[in-house]
């Protein structure tokens, strides 16, 4: 018995089945609990334990792939009256029927508020699902974009970002645009256009981002196609870095 147990196993390792592997395992060392089981009610089991690894193994690499900067969840977020979050319509982005839709979602608010983390905790919801998810701060994608233009990747580059499910720009708007940061922005905005999600948080008002985009042409493309049916939110409230770090010092003076 020892003999085939150690070849299943081997299979099973070879074929890259570890859930199956270590389940059978475990069906060994305890026979007792699956005695009154039949094969078929055993065999599924088995299957489960892969499944659920695999679904596993895929939502950590699309974690690690997104980068968050932030590890922000959606069940520790402040729904403080203040901040003016609405839990409803939280809940219902976490459904994800605007990724499905398409639809981009547009988060302002001042410095501190918490775009950032509620940025990254949709996103990291997101990934839960099973949906390809990309971060970046604005300033790092445009410098990376420039950067592929030189060692000839660029087009790499614009396939891979255009085929996530949901694109995170953080920091939108902190610096105008440069010639080249328009043309490479409306060329990536314009891969994704209503076939994918872009999700952008920036302490910019909307109505500023047209002056910070620049030139006319270029900023009614990327707004038409940014802004029209976005979902808009805006945080309102004191900063939460602030506030934390009134806290902190209160603590130590205590």
């Amino acid at each position: 018995m020892q003999n085939i147990t150690q070849q299943v196993n081997s299979q099973l390792s070879n074929l890259k089945l570890s859930g199956i592997r270590d389940a059978l395992q475990q069906q060994y060392e305890q026979p007792n609990l699956y005695v009154e089981q039949s094969f078929e009610e055993r065999l599924s089991l088995l299957l489960d334990v892969e499944i659920t690894q695999r679904d596993q193994r895929k939502i950590d690499r699309l974690t690690r792939q997104a980068k968050f900067r932030v590890g922000g969840t959606l069940s520790q977020l402040n729904y403080g009256a203040e901040r003016q979050l609405d839990k409803t319509q939280i809940r219902s982005l976490a459904q994800g029927e605007w990724l499905r839709l398409h639809q981009n979602i547009l988060i302002t608010g001042a410095t501190g508020c918490g775009k950032t983390y509620l940025a990254c905790a949709l996103g990291q919801n997101h990934c839960q699902q099973g949906n390809s998810v990309y971060y970046f701060r604005l300033k790092e994608l445009l410098e990376k974009m420039f950067l592929a233009q030189a060692d000839g990747s660029y087009r790499k580059l614009i396939n891979k970002l255009s085929s996530a499910s949901l694109l995170i720009l953080d920091d939108w708007g902190l610096e105008p645009l440069t010639a080249q940061q328009r043309s490479d922005l409306l060329e990536l905005i314009d891969a994704r256009y209503d076939t994918k999600s872009t999700l952008i948080a920036s302490q910019l008002p909307i109505e500023n981002w047209y002056e910070m985009i620049g030139e006319s042409t270029h900023a009614d493309a990327i707004l038409d196609r940014l802004v029209h049916g976005a979902i808009k939110l805006e945080l309102k409230g004191e900063s939460m870095r602030k506030k934390l770090n009134t806290l902190t010092d209160g603590d130590h003076s205590s």
